[in-house]
Protein backbone atom coordinates (compact mmCIF):
# COMPACT_ATOMS: atom_id res chain seq x y z
CA UNK A 1 0.00 0.00 0.00
CA UNK A 2 1.31 3.43 -0.93
CA UNK A 3 1.50 5.97 1.90
CA UNK A 4 2.78 9.46 1.18
CA UNK A 5 4.88 11.07 3.89
CA UNK A 6 3.44 14.42 4.93
CA UNK A 7 6.88 16.04 4.77
CA UNK A 8 7.37 15.20 1.08
CA UNK A 9 5.56 16.46 -1.99
CA UNK A 10 4.89 14.13 -4.93
CA UNK A 11 3.64 14.78 -8.43
CA UNK A 12 0.73 12.32 -8.54
CA UNK A 13 -1.41 13.91 -11.23
CA UNK A 14 0.96 12.80 -14.00
CA UNK A 15 1.87 9.28 -15.11
CA UNK A 16 5.25 9.25 -13.39
CA UNK A 17 5.52 9.46 -9.61
CA UNK A 18 8.58 11.33 -8.43
CA UNK A 19 9.95 13.42 -5.60
CA UNK A 20 9.63 17.21 -5.79
CA UNK A 21 11.85 18.22 -2.84
CA UNK A 22 15.24 19.75 -3.68
CA UNK A 23 18.30 17.50 -3.76
CA UNK A 24 20.04 19.72 -1.21
CA UNK A 25 17.22 19.41 1.30
CA UNK A 26 16.95 15.65 0.80
CA UNK A 27 20.67 15.19 1.37
CA UNK A 28 20.46 17.26 4.55
CA UNK A 29 17.58 15.08 5.77
CA UNK A 30 19.61 11.94 5.08
CA UNK A 31 22.48 13.13 7.25
CA UNK A 32 20.03 13.99 10.04
CA UNK A 33 18.68 10.43 10.16
CA UNK A 34 19.57 8.52 13.32
CA UNK A 35 18.76 5.01 12.09
CA UNK A 36 21.53 3.30 10.11
CA UNK A 37 20.92 2.31 6.49
CA UNK A 38 22.24 -0.54 4.36
CA UNK A 39 23.31 -0.16 0.73
CA UNK A 40 22.02 -2.99 -1.44
CA UNK A 41 22.18 -3.82 -5.13
CA UNK A 42 20.46 -6.44 -7.28
CA UNK A 43 19.50 -7.13 -10.86
CA UNK A 44 17.66 -9.74 -12.88
CA UNK A 45 17.04 -10.31 -16.54
CA UNK A 46 13.38 -11.26 -17.05
CA UNK A 47 10.61 -10.09 -19.44
CA UNK A 48 8.53 -7.11 -18.27
CA UNK A 49 5.49 -6.53 -20.49
CA UNK A 50 4.76 -2.97 -19.36
CA UNK A 51 7.84 -1.37 -17.75
CA UNK A 52 5.99 1.90 -16.96
CA UNK A 53 3.28 0.16 -14.93
CA UNK A 54 5.89 -2.01 -13.21
CA UNK A 55 7.93 1.12 -12.46
CA UNK A 56 5.05 2.97 -10.78
CA UNK A 57 4.03 0.00 -8.63
CA UNK A 58 7.65 -0.42 -7.56
CA UNK A 59 7.94 3.28 -6.73
CA UNK A 60 4.85 3.20 -4.50
CA UNK A 61 6.00 0.15 -2.57
CA UNK A 62 9.59 1.27 -2.05
CA UNK A 63 8.75 4.87 -1.13
CA UNK A 64 6.42 3.55 1.58
CA UNK A 65 9.33 1.83 3.37
CA UNK A 66 11.71 4.80 2.91
CA UNK A 67 13.94 3.24 0.29
CA UNK A 68 16.31 5.57 -1.56
CA UNK A 69 18.32 4.68 -4.64
CA UNK A 70 18.56 4.45 -8.40
CA UNK A 71 16.66 1.79 -10.34
CA UNK A 72 16.43 1.10 -14.07
CA UNK A 73 13.51 -0.88 -15.46
CA UNK A 74 13.26 -2.17 -19.03
CA UNK A 75 11.52 -4.91 -20.96
CA UNK A 76 14.59 -7.07 -20.35
CA UNK A 77 14.55 -6.75 -16.54
CA UNK A 78 15.60 -4.62 -13.57
CA UNK A 79 18.85 -3.14 -12.24
CA UNK A 80 18.84 -1.54 -8.78
CA UNK A 81 21.15 0.14 -6.28
CA UNK A 82 19.33 0.95 -3.04
CA UNK A 83 19.65 2.31 0.47
CA UNK A 84 17.15 1.05 3.05
CA UNK A 85 16.73 1.68 6.81
CA UNK A 86 18.00 -1.48 8.51
CA UNK A 87 14.69 -1.95 10.34
CA UNK A 88 12.91 -2.10 6.95
CA UNK A 89 15.27 -4.59 5.30
CA UNK A 90 12.98 -7.57 5.92
CA UNK A 91 10.01 -5.64 4.48
CA UNK A 92 12.04 -4.83 1.38
CA UNK A 93 13.09 -8.46 0.98
CA UNK A 94 9.52 -9.73 1.49
CA UNK A 95 8.16 -7.29 -1.07
CA UNK A 96 10.78 -8.13 -3.70
CA UNK A 97 10.29 -11.86 -3.17
CA UNK A 98 6.54 -11.39 -3.66
CA UNK A 99 7.25 -10.45 -7.29
CA UNK A 100 7.33 -13.82 -9.06
CA UNK A 101 10.50 -13.42 -11.20
CA UNK A 102 12.33 -11.78 -8.27
CA UNK A 103 11.57 -14.51 -5.74
CA UNK A 104 14.83 -15.59 -4.09
CA UNK A 105 16.86 -12.89 -5.84
CA UNK A 106 20.35 -12.33 -4.42
CA UNK A 107 20.67 -9.00 -2.62
CA UNK A 108 24.26 -7.75 -2.66
CA UNK A 109 25.01 -5.88 0.57
CA UNK A 110 27.85 -3.33 0.46
CA UNK A 111 30.96 -4.24 2.46
CA UNK A 112 32.31 -0.73 3.10
CA UNK A 113 29.23 1.33 3.80
CA UNK A 114 28.21 4.33 5.89
CA UNK A 115 24.59 4.12 4.74
CA UNK A 116 24.77 7.52 3.04
CA UNK A 117 24.94 6.28 -0.54
CA UNK A 118 21.57 7.69 -1.73
CA UNK A 119 19.16 10.37 -0.51
CA UNK A 120 16.28 10.13 -2.99
CA UNK A 121 14.42 7.39 -4.87
CA UNK A 122 14.70 7.51 -8.66
CA UNK A 123 13.21 4.80 -10.86
CA UNK A 124 13.64 5.24 -14.61
CA UNK A 125 12.32 3.29 -17.57
CA UNK A 126 15.04 2.52 -20.09
CA UNK A 127 15.30 0.64 -23.37
CA UNK A 128 17.71 -1.75 -21.64
CA UNK A 129 18.91 -2.12 -18.06
CA UNK A 130 22.48 -1.96 -19.34
CA UNK A 131 23.24 -0.29 -22.68
CA UNK A 132 24.98 -2.90 -24.83
CA UNK A 133 24.72 -1.72 -28.44
CA UNK A 134 23.74 -5.26 -29.53
CA UNK A 135 21.55 -5.15 -32.65
CA UNK A 136 21.74 -8.83 -33.59
CA UNK A 137 18.17 -10.12 -33.25
CA UNK A 138 19.43 -13.69 -32.75
CA UNK A 139 21.25 -12.75 -29.53
CA UNK A 140 19.55 -14.07 -26.40
CA UNK A 141 20.20 -13.87 -22.67
CA UNK A 142 18.77 -17.38 -22.27
CA UNK A 143 22.19 -18.87 -23.04
CA UNK A 144 24.81 -17.41 -20.76
CA UNK A 145 28.03 -18.40 -19.00
CA UNK A 146 28.24 -20.56 -15.90
CA UNK A 147 28.12 -18.87 -12.52
CA UNK A 148 31.18 -19.12 -10.27
CA UNK A 149 31.31 -18.18 -6.60
CA UNK A 150 34.30 -16.77 -4.70
CA UNK A 151 35.87 -20.14 -3.95
CA UNK A 152 35.48 -21.36 -7.54
CA UNK A 153 36.82 -18.05 -8.82
CA UNK A 154 39.98 -18.41 -6.74
CA UNK A 155 40.53 -21.98 -7.98
CA UNK A 156 40.02 -21.07 -11.64
CA UNK A 157 42.41 -18.12 -11.30
CA UNK A 158 45.20 -20.61 -10.55
CA UNK A 159 44.57 -22.48 -13.81
CA UNK A 160 46.97 -21.49 -16.60
CA UNK A 161 44.16 -22.01 -19.10
CA UNK A 162 42.05 -19.29 -17.47
CA UNK A 163 41.74 -15.71 -18.69
CA UNK A 164 39.93 -13.32 -16.37
CA UNK A 165 38.32 -10.34 -18.10
CA UNK A 166 37.30 -7.09 -16.42
CA UNK A 167 34.08 -5.79 -18.02
CA UNK A 168 34.12 -2.41 -16.28
CA UNK A 169 35.23 1.03 -17.43
CA UNK A 170 38.85 2.19 -17.26
CA UNK A 171 38.31 4.35 -14.17
CA UNK A 172 36.85 1.39 -12.28
CA UNK A 173 39.73 -0.91 -13.23
CA UNK A 174 42.26 1.74 -12.30
CA UNK A 175 41.57 1.64 -8.55
CA UNK A 176 41.01 -2.10 -8.14
CA UNK A 177 40.88 -5.37 -10.10
CA UNK A 178 41.56 -9.08 -9.92
CA UNK A 179 45.18 -10.12 -10.15
CA UNK A 180 46.28 -10.49 -13.79
CA UNK A 181 42.86 -9.40 -15.04
CA UNK A 182 42.64 -8.34 -18.67
CA UNK A 183 41.44 -4.76 -19.07
CA UNK A 184 39.25 -4.03 -22.08
CA UNK A 185 40.29 -0.37 -22.56
CA UNK A 186 37.08 1.44 -23.32
CA UNK A 187 34.80 4.15 -21.95
CA UNK A 188 31.54 2.23 -22.49
CA UNK A 189 30.18 -1.30 -22.16
CA UNK A 190 28.79 -1.18 -25.70
CA UNK A 191 32.33 -0.66 -27.01
CA UNK A 192 33.78 -3.33 -24.76
CA UNK A 193 31.66 -6.24 -25.99
CA UNK A 194 32.99 -6.43 -29.59
CA UNK A 195 36.44 -5.38 -28.35
CA UNK A 196 36.57 -8.33 -25.91
CA UNK A 197 35.60 -10.73 -28.68
CA UNK A 198 38.36 -9.37 -30.89
CA UNK A 199 41.00 -9.36 -28.14
CA UNK A 200 40.30 -13.00 -27.27
CA UNK A 201 39.54 -14.40 -30.73
CA UNK A 202 42.56 -16.76 -30.55
CA UNK A 203 41.61 -18.03 -27.07
CA UNK A 204 38.21 -19.60 -27.71
CA UNK A 205 39.15 -22.91 -26.10
CA UNK A 206 40.37 -21.41 -22.81
CA UNK A 207 38.39 -20.71 -19.65
CA UNK A 208 37.09 -17.16 -19.94
CA UNK A 209 35.84 -15.59 -16.68
CA UNK A 210 34.00 -12.28 -16.97
CA UNK A 211 33.48 -10.07 -13.94
CA UNK A 212 32.07 -6.63 -13.09
CA UNK A 213 30.78 -4.67 -10.09
CA UNK A 214 27.53 -6.48 -9.27
CA UNK A 215 27.19 -9.06 -12.03
CA UNK A 216 24.86 -7.38 -14.52
CA UNK A 217 27.43 -6.47 -17.16
CA UNK A 218 29.48 -9.66 -16.96
CA UNK A 219 26.36 -11.83 -17.18
CA UNK A 220 25.41 -10.19 -20.46
CA UNK A 221 29.06 -10.28 -21.59
CA UNK A 222 29.22 -14.03 -20.94
CA UNK A 223 26.14 -14.57 -23.14
CA UNK A 224 27.70 -12.40 -25.85
CA UNK A 225 30.94 -14.39 -25.79
CA UNK A 226 29.04 -17.68 -26.15
CA UNK A 227 27.04 -16.11 -28.97
CA UNK A 228 30.36 -15.41 -30.69
CA UNK A 229 31.71 -18.95 -30.52
CA UNK A 230 33.57 -19.12 -27.21
CA UNK A 231 33.30 -22.49 -25.46
CA UNK A 232 34.12 -22.26 -21.75
CA UNK A 233 32.66 -19.02 -20.46
CA UNK A 234 32.06 -18.19 -16.81
CA UNK A 235 30.95 -15.09 -14.95
CA UNK A 236 31.34 -14.11 -11.31
CA UNK A 237 27.97 -14.40 -9.61
CA UNK A 238 27.10 -11.20 -7.79
CA UNK A 239 30.23 -9.51 -9.14
CA UNK A 240 32.91 -7.97 -6.96
CA UNK A 241 30.37 -6.92 -4.32
CA UNK A 242 29.24 -10.48 -3.56
CA UNK A 243 32.77 -11.85 -4.00
CA UNK A 244 34.00 -9.52 -1.23
CA UNK A 245 31.19 -10.67 1.08
CA UNK A 246 31.92 -14.34 0.44
CA UNK A 247 35.66 -13.85 0.96
CA UNK A 248 34.98 -12.12 4.27
CA UNK A 249 32.48 -14.70 5.52
CA UNK A 250 34.52 -17.76 4.45
CA UNK A 251 37.88 -16.18 5.39
CA UNK A 252 39.26 -16.74 1.91
CA UNK A 253 42.18 -14.92 0.32
CA UNK A 254 40.95 -12.00 -1.76
CA UNK A 255 42.34 -12.18 -5.26
CA UNK A 256 40.72 -8.83 -5.97
CA UNK A 257 43.06 -6.05 -4.88
CA UNK A 258 42.33 -2.41 -4.12
CA UNK A 259 38.99 -0.61 -4.25
CA UNK A 260 35.74 -1.48 -5.92
CA UNK A 261 34.33 1.59 -7.67
CA UNK A 262 30.59 2.00 -6.99
CA UNK A 263 28.04 4.24 -8.67
CA UNK A 264 26.66 6.03 -5.65
CA UNK A 265 27.77 8.88 -3.41
CA UNK A 266 30.58 6.77 -1.89
CA UNK A 267 32.36 6.32 -5.28
CA UNK A 268 34.19 3.31 -3.90
CA UNK A 269 34.34 0.59 -1.27
CA UNK A 270 37.64 -0.78 -0.03
CA UNK A 271 38.23 -4.49 -0.56
CA UNK A 272 41.93 -4.71 0.38
CA UNK A 273 44.49 -2.23 1.68
CA UNK A 274 46.36 -2.12 -1.64
CA UNK A 275 46.49 1.30 -3.30
CA UNK A 276 47.24 0.59 -6.95
CA UNK A 277 46.27 3.93 -8.51
CA UNK A 278 47.83 7.39 -8.44
CA UNK A 279 46.62 10.94 -7.90
CA UNK A 280 45.79 12.43 -11.29
CA UNK A 281 47.37 15.72 -10.23
CA UNK A 282 50.63 14.89 -8.49
CA UNK A 283 51.16 11.18 -9.22
CA UNK A 284 51.40 10.07 -5.59
CA UNK A 285 49.66 6.81 -4.55
CA UNK A 286 45.91 7.49 -4.17
CA UNK A 287 42.61 5.82 -5.05
CA UNK A 288 39.95 8.27 -3.85
CA UNK A 289 37.62 9.34 -6.64
CA UNK A 290 35.96 12.72 -6.42
CA UNK A 291 34.07 15.12 -8.66
CA UNK A 292 35.63 18.51 -9.35
CA UNK A 293 33.87 21.07 -7.13
CA UNK A 294 33.65 23.57 -9.99
CA UNK A 295 30.00 23.35 -11.09
CA UNK A 296 31.11 24.06 -14.65
CA UNK A 297 33.24 20.90 -14.64
CA UNK A 298 32.41 18.10 -12.17
CA UNK A 299 35.14 15.94 -13.73
CA UNK A 300 35.43 12.53 -12.06
CA UNK A 301 39.08 12.01 -11.12
CA UNK A 302 41.44 10.64 -8.46
CA UNK A 303 42.78 13.15 -5.95
CA UNK A 304 45.03 12.73 -2.91
CA UNK A 305 44.42 14.64 0.33
CA UNK A 306 47.28 17.04 -0.32
CA UNK A 307 45.99 18.02 -3.76
CA UNK A 308 42.43 18.27 -2.44
CA UNK A 309 43.65 20.91 0.00
CA UNK A 310 45.88 22.63 -2.57
CA UNK A 311 43.19 22.90 -5.24
CA UNK A 312 40.07 23.23 -3.01
CA UNK A 313 38.78 19.90 -4.33
CA UNK A 314 39.06 21.05 -7.95
CA UNK A 315 40.76 19.22 -10.81
CA UNK A 316 42.93 22.15 -11.95
CA UNK A 317 44.09 25.63 -10.99
CA UNK A 318 41.71 27.03 -13.61
CA UNK A 319 38.71 25.26 -12.11
CA UNK A 320 39.85 26.40 -8.67
CA UNK A 321 39.84 30.01 -9.90
CA UNK A 322 36.30 29.63 -11.23
CA UNK A 323 35.13 27.80 -8.09
CA UNK A 324 36.25 30.74 -5.94
CA UNK A 325 34.47 33.37 -8.06
CA UNK A 326 31.15 34.88 -6.92
CA UNK A 327 28.29 32.44 -7.61
CA UNK A 328 26.54 34.72 -10.13
CA UNK A 329 29.76 35.15 -12.10
CA UNK A 330 30.21 31.37 -12.16
CA UNK A 331 26.69 30.94 -13.55
CA UNK A 332 27.42 33.41 -16.36
CA UNK A 333 30.58 31.56 -17.32
CA UNK A 334 28.74 28.24 -17.40
CA UNK A 335 26.07 29.36 -19.86
CA UNK A 336 26.15 27.32 -23.04
CA UNK A 337 28.88 25.00 -21.75
CA UNK A 338 28.58 21.37 -22.84
CA UNK A 339 30.56 19.33 -20.32
CA UNK A 340 30.35 16.11 -22.33
CA UNK A 341 31.73 12.96 -20.77
CA UNK A 342 33.33 14.17 -17.57
CA UNK A 343 35.69 11.34 -16.69
CA UNK A 344 39.46 11.56 -16.45
CA UNK A 345 41.05 9.26 -19.04
CA UNK A 346 44.83 8.98 -19.10
CA UNK A 347 44.83 7.83 -22.71
CA UNK A 348 42.63 10.65 -23.94
CA UNK A 349 42.76 13.77 -21.80
CA UNK A 350 39.58 15.81 -21.87
CA UNK A 351 40.10 19.23 -23.42
CA UNK A 352 38.56 21.56 -20.86
CA UNK A 353 37.40 24.93 -22.26
CA UNK A 354 39.25 27.81 -20.64
CA UNK A 355 37.48 30.57 -18.75
CA UNK A 356 38.16 32.95 -21.66
CA UNK A 357 36.68 30.44 -24.13
CA UNK A 358 33.59 30.16 -21.92
CA UNK A 359 33.21 33.95 -22.01
CA UNK A 360 33.57 34.00 -25.79
CA UNK A 361 31.01 31.21 -26.19
CA UNK A 362 28.54 33.02 -23.92
CA UNK A 363 28.95 36.26 -25.88
CA UNK A 364 28.34 34.42 -29.19
CA UNK A 365 25.17 32.81 -27.80
CA UNK A 366 23.71 36.09 -26.57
Amino acid sequence: MFTTQVSLKFQTTMAVLHNRVSQKELKERLYQESEPRSTISFYRYFPITDPKVFRDELYKALEAIKVFGRIYVAQEGINAQLSVPQSNFDQLKTYLYSIGPLHGIRLNIAVDDDGKSFWVLKIKVRDKIVADGIEDSSFSMERKGKYVNAGQMNVLLQDKNTIVVDMRNHYEYEVGHFENALEVPSDTFREQLPMAVDMLKEEKEKNIIMYCTGGIRCEKASAYMLHNGFKNVFHLEGGIIDYAQQVKEAELESRFIGKNFVFDDRLGERITDHIIASCHQCGQPADTHTNCKNDGCHLLFIQCEACAAKYDGCCSAECQTMYNMPVEEQKELRKGLDKGMMVFNKSRHRLRPTIEENKERRIRNE
